[in-house]
Parts: C-alpha cells; sequence; structure tokens
C-alpha cells in the first residue's frame, strides 16, 4: 500500500528535485511484484541511477553508483559499507538539504552518460 503521510509528501518533493535537476531523467516503477503491486519507482538517464522507497519509519533514496559520487554535505547516511551503492535514508522532520541532493543527481546522470558516450565510441 503506497504512503499517504508525509512519506508520500516527500517522495512526491523527491520526484520534483529529480526532475528538476535532470529534465531527461525516466521514472519507471521497477521490480512489481504480488506484494509490491506499485513496484520501486526508479529513476534512469542512460542507465540506473537511483531509486526510491517508502518504509515505515523513513523514506530512502539509493544511488546506484552512490560510493562514486562526490558527496560533499554528506547525505549518504545509509549502505556507507557496500561496494558501489549509497544510500540517503530520510526520517520524518529531518531536512534534505535540495541543492546538494540535486548536485547529487547531476553527478550520477554525468557519470552514466560519460560511461554510456564512451562505450558508443568503441
Amino acid at each position: 500500500m503506497a504512503a499517504t503521510d508525509w512519506r508520500a509528501e516527500l517522495m512526491n518533493r523527491i520526484r520534483a528535485l529529480i526532475e528538476e535537476a535532470d529534465p531527461e531523467i525516466v521514472e519507471e516503477a521497477k521490480w512489481v511484484k504480488p506484494t509490491n503491486p506499485a513496484g520501486v519507482p526508479a529513476w534512469s538517464h542512460d542507465g540506473l541511477i537511483c531509486t526510491g522507497e517508502t518504509y515505515k519509519d523513513k523514506v530512502k533514496i539509493t544511488f546506484f553508483n552512490g560510493a562514486a559520487l562526490d558527496d560533499p554535505r554528506q547525505l549518504f547516511n545509509a549502505s556507507l559499507d557496500a561496494g558501489t551503492r549509497r544510500a540517503i535514508d530520510i526520517v520524518e522532520g529531518d531536512h534534505l538539504d535540495e541543492k546538494a541532493f540535486m548536485a547529487i543527481i547531476r553527478h550520477a546522470v554525468e557519470l552514466k552518460v560519460g560511461r554510456t558516450s564512451a562505450t558508443r565510441r568503441r
């Protein structure tokens, strides 16, 4: 069941920030299954960039190549020991530094587009 409280409001704001950071980004539902019929929102631009999930106590934004991204404002606070991915967990009442978040989105897209362009040139 989809969240209809602060988590839904936050996910809507995150969607808007992602689209503002990269107007060409595509959102689609991934990993649709009977226990999660709406699937997981996933954003891609020449490959998967991040996913957004709502949990009982938080919203989690997971970046597939987060370990390679600049994070000077230290937004990443979850999955820090993972090999390549990093996540941002946001609990009720937390403040998301929107400017820093959009910078992370832009950097993630730059990495994906750059890798795809290099592959195409070969």
